[in-house]
């Protein structure tokens, strides 16, 4: 019989998992990458308009502070997540983050994104009035 895939129901549910995180994630880079494609494209064809560099600097830097503004909510979810559990302030809060960020090699708000997504996937979990093993 040839070497097959393993089906759906054939893989342990965390590796399920993993995949399936791991596909959110390369969705969510490729948007990314097309949206910085978009605005690479727009910062050469100003270039070509004529634009001078400071209108050019000026819409480069209107354009980071819109990402920021995409990613703000989730890294300030991510803090509150850390103060509930550290019981911790929050520039101590964002220091952990920051820190984990460092070790794990990973960005802030990728980071804070597998947290919050890790939290709200637990709550979204439906509810049993049998006791978890960790109990």
């Amino acid at each position: 019989m040839p070497n097959a895939a393993p089906s759906g129901g054939d893989l342990p549910e965390a590796l399920a998992e993993r995949i399936a995180a791991t596909q959110l994630a390369l969705g969510d880079n490729l948007e990314r990458l097309t949206l910085s494609r978009e605005r690479l494209r727009e910062a050469l064809r100003l270039a070509a308009d004529g634009r001078s560099e400071r209108e050019t600097l000026h819409e480069a830097a209107y354009a980071r502070l819109l990402a920021r503004l995409h990613t703000m909510p989730v890294i300030e979810q991510a803090k509150g997540i850390v103060m509930a559990e550290s019981r911790c302030s929050p520039d101590e809060a964002f220091a952990m983050l920051r820190a984990a960020s460092r070790r794990s090699n990973k960005k802030v708000r990728d980071l804070a994104e597998e947290i919050v997504s890790r939290i709200s996937g637990e709550q979204s979990q439906p509810a049993s009035d049998e006791p978890s093993p960790a109990a």
